[in-house]
Protein backbone atom coordinates (compact mmCIF):
# COMPACT_ATOMS: atom_id res chain seq x y z
CA UNK A 1 0.00 0.00 0.00
CA UNK A 2 2.86 2.18 0.86
CA UNK A 3 3.99 2.34 -2.98
CA UNK A 4 0.74 3.11 -4.37
CA UNK A 5 1.87 7.01 -4.68
CA UNK A 6 4.73 6.12 -6.58
CA UNK A 7 2.77 3.66 -8.99
CA UNK A 8 0.06 6.15 -9.94
CA UNK A 9 2.82 9.06 -11.24
CA UNK A 10 4.23 6.51 -13.08
CA UNK A 11 1.42 4.97 -14.98
CA UNK A 12 0.04 8.54 -16.12
CA UNK A 13 3.65 9.19 -17.81
CA UNK A 14 3.73 6.22 -19.42
CA UNK A 15 -0.24 6.42 -20.64
CA UNK A 16 0.32 10.27 -21.81
CA UNK A 17 3.56 9.86 -23.10
CA UNK A 18 2.75 7.01 -25.47
CA UNK A 19 -1.04 7.62 -26.68
CA UNK A 20 0.16 7.24 -30.13
CA UNK A 21 1.19 3.88 -29.44
CA UNK A 22 -2.66 2.50 -29.40
CA UNK A 23 -5.14 2.34 -31.39
CA UNK A 24 -8.65 1.61 -30.31
CA UNK A 25 -10.34 0.86 -33.74
CA UNK A 26 -8.99 -0.23 -36.90
CA UNK A 27 -10.21 2.48 -38.69
CA UNK A 28 -9.19 5.17 -36.22
CA UNK A 29 -6.84 7.83 -38.31
CA UNK A 30 -3.77 8.99 -36.30
CA UNK A 31 -0.89 9.90 -38.94
CA UNK A 32 2.25 11.68 -38.40
CA UNK A 33 2.88 15.55 -39.59
CA UNK A 34 5.21 13.90 -42.74
CA UNK A 35 2.30 11.47 -43.49
CA UNK A 36 -0.28 14.33 -44.56
CA UNK A 37 -0.72 16.04 -47.55
CA UNK A 38 1.60 13.68 -49.53
CA UNK A 39 0.23 15.36 -52.96
CA UNK A 40 1.01 18.59 -52.26
CA UNK A 41 4.47 17.51 -50.89
CA UNK A 42 5.18 15.59 -53.38
CA UNK A 43 3.96 17.89 -56.19
CA UNK A 44 6.27 20.37 -54.60
CA UNK A 45 9.43 18.12 -55.02
CA UNK A 46 8.06 17.20 -59.03
CA UNK A 47 8.02 20.86 -60.10
CA UNK A 48 11.24 21.77 -58.50
CA UNK A 49 12.53 19.38 -61.28
CA UNK A 50 13.21 20.79 -65.03
CA UNK A 51 10.84 18.47 -67.41
CA UNK A 52 12.96 17.20 -70.70
CA UNK A 53 11.29 17.07 -73.72
CA UNK A 54 10.68 13.00 -73.19
CA UNK A 55 9.22 13.00 -69.45
CA UNK A 56 10.00 9.49 -68.02
CA UNK A 57 7.29 8.05 -65.54
CA UNK A 58 6.96 4.59 -63.75
CA UNK A 59 3.37 3.37 -63.34
CA UNK A 60 2.51 0.56 -60.73
CA UNK A 61 -0.92 -1.10 -59.87
CA UNK A 62 -2.27 -1.98 -56.24
CA UNK A 63 -0.57 -2.34 -53.34
CA UNK A 64 -2.61 -3.57 -50.78
CA UNK A 65 -1.37 -6.44 -48.46
CA UNK A 66 1.51 -7.44 -51.10
CA UNK A 67 4.00 -5.31 -49.02
CA UNK A 68 7.40 -7.58 -49.04
CA UNK A 69 6.38 -6.90 -53.62
CA UNK A 70 6.02 -3.24 -53.27
CA UNK A 71 9.75 -3.25 -51.26
CA UNK A 72 10.71 -5.18 -54.41
CA UNK A 73 9.07 -2.85 -56.76
CA UNK A 74 11.27 0.06 -54.93
CA UNK A 75 14.12 -1.69 -55.47
CA UNK A 76 13.97 -2.20 -58.84
CA UNK A 77 12.11 1.69 -59.95
CA UNK A 78 15.50 3.03 -57.42
CA UNK A 79 17.81 1.24 -60.30
CA UNK A 80 16.02 3.69 -63.38
CA UNK A 81 17.95 6.57 -64.38
CA UNK A 82 16.11 9.93 -64.67
CA UNK A 83 12.64 9.04 -63.74
CA UNK A 84 10.41 11.97 -63.27
CA UNK A 85 7.91 10.53 -60.95
CA UNK A 86 5.82 7.51 -60.17
CA UNK A 87 2.36 6.88 -60.23
CA UNK A 88 -0.08 4.81 -57.59
CA UNK A 89 -2.79 4.05 -59.78
CA UNK A 90 -5.03 3.17 -56.50
CA UNK A 91 -5.82 0.72 -54.11
CA UNK A 92 -3.11 1.60 -51.76
CA UNK A 93 -4.34 -0.53 -48.88
CA UNK A 94 -6.69 -3.65 -48.62
CA UNK A 95 -9.05 -2.86 -45.86
CA UNK A 96 -8.91 1.38 -45.95
CA UNK A 97 -7.31 1.44 -42.84
CA UNK A 98 -4.61 3.50 -41.04
CA UNK A 99 -1.77 1.49 -40.93
CA UNK A 100 -2.13 0.01 -43.89
CA UNK A 101 -1.43 3.30 -45.59
CA UNK A 102 1.56 4.26 -43.21
CA UNK A 103 2.94 0.63 -44.35
CA UNK A 104 2.83 1.56 -48.20
CA UNK A 105 4.09 5.25 -47.56
CA UNK A 106 6.96 4.07 -45.36
CA UNK A 107 8.12 1.84 -48.12
CA UNK A 108 7.40 4.15 -51.29
CA UNK A 109 8.92 7.04 -49.07
CA UNK A 110 12.11 5.16 -50.22
CA UNK A 111 12.01 6.47 -54.40
CA UNK A 112 13.86 8.36 -55.43
CA UNK A 113 12.08 10.48 -57.43
CA UNK A 114 8.57 12.13 -55.81
CA UNK A 115 5.37 9.94 -56.16
CA UNK A 116 2.10 10.32 -56.66
CA UNK A 117 -1.42 8.61 -56.39
CA UNK A 118 -4.80 8.12 -57.44
CA UNK A 119 -7.46 6.53 -54.72
CA UNK A 120 -8.86 3.01 -55.35
CA UNK A 121 -12.25 0.89 -54.12
CA UNK A 122 -10.60 -0.49 -51.77
CA UNK A 123 -8.91 2.78 -50.42
CA UNK A 124 -12.42 3.81 -49.69
CA UNK A 125 -13.48 1.40 -47.22
CA UNK A 126 -14.13 2.08 -43.88
CA UNK A 127 -12.95 5.78 -43.06
CA UNK A 128 -11.07 5.31 -46.59
CA UNK A 129 -11.89 8.30 -48.29
CA UNK A 130 -11.23 10.49 -44.77
CA UNK A 131 -8.29 8.75 -44.40
CA UNK A 132 -7.12 9.56 -48.19
CA UNK A 133 -7.79 13.39 -47.82
CA UNK A 134 -5.92 13.87 -44.73
CA UNK A 135 -3.24 11.87 -45.78
CA UNK A 136 -2.70 12.48 -49.65
CA UNK A 137 -5.51 15.14 -50.59
CA UNK A 138 -8.51 15.59 -52.90
CA UNK A 139 -9.96 12.17 -54.73
CA UNK A 140 -9.58 14.80 -58.29
CA UNK A 141 -6.60 16.30 -58.96
CA UNK A 142 -4.46 17.68 -62.24
CA UNK A 143 -1.40 19.25 -62.60
CA UNK A 144 1.19 20.46 -65.67
CA UNK A 145 4.37 19.29 -65.55
CA UNK A 146 6.20 20.21 -68.76
CA UNK A 147 4.57 20.01 -71.92
CA UNK A 148 1.90 17.51 -70.49
CA UNK A 149 -0.72 18.10 -68.27
CA UNK A 150 -1.40 15.42 -65.91
CA UNK A 151 -5.29 14.25 -64.64
CA UNK A 152 -5.83 12.45 -61.82
CA UNK A 153 -9.55 10.98 -61.31
CA UNK A 154 -11.86 8.96 -59.03
CA UNK A 155 -13.65 6.69 -60.90
CA UNK A 156 -14.56 3.84 -57.95
CA UNK A 157 -18.63 4.29 -59.10
CA UNK A 158 -19.47 1.00 -57.68
CA UNK A 159 -18.66 3.11 -54.33
CA UNK A 160 -20.61 5.56 -54.86
CA UNK A 161 -24.11 3.49 -55.63
CA UNK A 162 -23.84 3.90 -59.89
CA UNK A 163 -25.57 7.55 -58.99
CA UNK A 164 -24.24 9.03 -62.32
CA UNK A 165 -21.94 11.19 -60.04
CA UNK A 166 -18.63 9.01 -60.08
CA UNK A 167 -16.19 9.69 -62.16
CA UNK A 168 -16.70 13.46 -62.17
CA UNK A 169 -17.22 14.28 -65.79
CA UNK A 170 -18.77 18.01 -65.44
CA UNK A 171 -15.03 18.26 -63.26
CA UNK A 172 -12.69 16.15 -65.82
CA UNK A 173 -14.03 18.15 -69.26
CA UNK A 174 -13.31 21.47 -67.37
CA UNK A 175 -9.50 20.50 -66.77
CA UNK A 176 -9.46 19.61 -70.12
CA UNK A 177 -10.61 22.54 -71.66
CA UNK A 178 -7.39 23.55 -73.70
CA UNK A 179 -6.87 27.63 -74.87
CA UNK A 180 -4.21 29.20 -76.41
CA UNK A 181 -2.28 30.79 -73.26
CA UNK A 182 -2.00 27.14 -71.86
CA UNK A 183 1.64 25.97 -71.71
CA UNK A 184 0.25 21.95 -72.00
CA UNK A 185 -0.15 20.55 -75.13
CA UNK A 186 -1.54 16.85 -74.08
CA UNK A 187 -2.71 15.15 -71.44
CA UNK A 188 -3.07 12.14 -69.27
CA UNK A 189 -5.98 10.95 -67.46
CA UNK A 190 -4.84 8.53 -64.50
CA UNK A 191 -7.45 6.04 -62.07
CA UNK A 192 -7.58 3.08 -60.67
CA UNK A 193 -11.05 1.49 -62.43
CA UNK A 194 -10.80 1.54 -66.16
CA UNK A 195 -13.96 2.43 -68.36
CA UNK A 196 -14.83 -0.97 -69.38
CA UNK A 197 -14.64 -2.72 -65.41
CA UNK A 198 -17.84 -3.65 -63.53
CA UNK A 199 -16.58 -1.31 -60.37
CA UNK A 200 -16.93 1.94 -63.30
CA UNK A 201 -20.45 3.47 -63.58
CA UNK A 202 -21.51 1.98 -66.76
CA UNK A 203 -24.15 4.57 -67.25
CA UNK A 204 -20.78 6.75 -67.92
CA UNK A 205 -18.54 4.38 -69.50
CA UNK A 206 -19.36 5.78 -73.10
CA UNK A 207 -19.22 9.23 -71.47
CA UNK A 208 -16.31 9.04 -70.48
CA UNK A 209 -14.50 8.02 -73.56
CA UNK A 210 -16.21 10.83 -75.32
CA UNK A 211 -14.97 13.70 -73.06
CA UNK A 212 -11.54 12.24 -74.12
CA UNK A 213 -12.30 12.53 -77.36
CA UNK A 214 -14.27 15.54 -77.44
CA UNK A 215 -10.96 17.18 -75.47
CA UNK A 216 -8.34 16.24 -78.52
CA UNK A 217 -6.17 16.17 -76.62
CA UNK A 218 -5.85 12.63 -74.71
CA UNK A 219 -3.98 10.15 -76.34
CA UNK A 220 -3.58 7.78 -73.20
CA UNK A 221 -5.71 6.30 -70.61
CA UNK A 222 -3.95 5.19 -67.46
CA UNK A 223 -5.63 2.26 -65.17
CA UNK A 224 -5.30 0.39 -62.48
CA UNK A 225 -7.74 -2.28 -60.39
CA UNK A 226 -7.89 -5.64 -62.53
CA UNK A 227 -4.14 -7.08 -61.50
CA UNK A 228 -3.36 -7.80 -64.91
CA UNK A 229 -2.29 -6.10 -68.52
CA UNK A 230 -4.51 -5.18 -70.61
CA UNK A 231 -3.12 -2.41 -73.60
CA UNK A 232 -6.00 -1.36 -76.27
CA UNK A 233 -7.71 1.75 -78.31
CA UNK A 234 -11.23 0.09 -77.05
CA UNK A 235 -14.82 1.90 -78.61
CA UNK A 236 -13.61 3.75 -81.78
CA UNK A 237 -9.79 3.53 -81.66
CA UNK A 238 -8.78 7.09 -80.65
CA UNK A 239 -7.71 6.18 -77.42
CA UNK A 240 -5.46 3.85 -75.81
CA UNK A 241 -6.57 2.29 -72.33
CA UNK A 242 -3.59 1.02 -70.87
CA UNK A 243 -3.94 -1.31 -67.25
CA UNK A 244 -1.12 -2.32 -65.55
CA UNK A 245 -0.98 -5.78 -63.00
CA UNK A 246 -1.02 -5.52 -59.58
CA UNK A 247 2.18 -5.39 -57.17
CA UNK A 248 1.40 -8.84 -56.63
CA UNK A 249 1.88 -9.43 -60.63
CA UNK A 250 5.21 -7.89 -59.97
CA UNK A 251 5.46 -5.91 -62.83
CA UNK A 252 4.74 -2.00 -63.91
CA UNK A 253 5.07 0.22 -66.79
CA UNK A 254 7.77 2.21 -67.97
CA UNK A 255 5.92 5.42 -69.86
CA UNK A 256 8.20 7.45 -71.91
CA UNK A 257 5.54 10.63 -73.11
CA UNK A 258 7.05 13.11 -75.21
CA UNK A 259 5.10 16.13 -77.48
CA UNK A 260 2.63 14.11 -79.91
CA UNK A 261 3.56 10.76 -78.76
CA UNK A 262 4.28 7.82 -76.27
CA UNK A 263 6.10 4.42 -75.48
CA UNK A 264 4.96 1.98 -73.10
CA UNK A 265 7.43 -1.21 -72.09
CA UNK A 266 5.93 -3.72 -69.37
CA UNK A 267 8.87 -4.39 -66.79
CA UNK A 268 8.87 -7.17 -64.46
CA UNK A 269 10.66 -7.57 -61.00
Amino acid sequence: MKRLPLLVPFLLLLFSSCENLFEYHPHQIILDDDEKNLTALNLQKLQSRVPQDTLRLLVMGDTQRFYDATVDFVQKANSFQDIDFVVHLGDISDFGMTQEFKWVHDIMQDLQWPYLTVIGNHDMLGNGRKLYRRMYGDLNYSFVYGHTKFVFLDTNGREDGFQGRVPDLDWLSRELMHSPADTWQQAVVVSHAPPFDGDFDAQLELPYHQTLVNSQKVPLSLHGHRHGWETEKKYDGEILYHVTTSAKGRGFTYLKIWPGGYRLERVEF
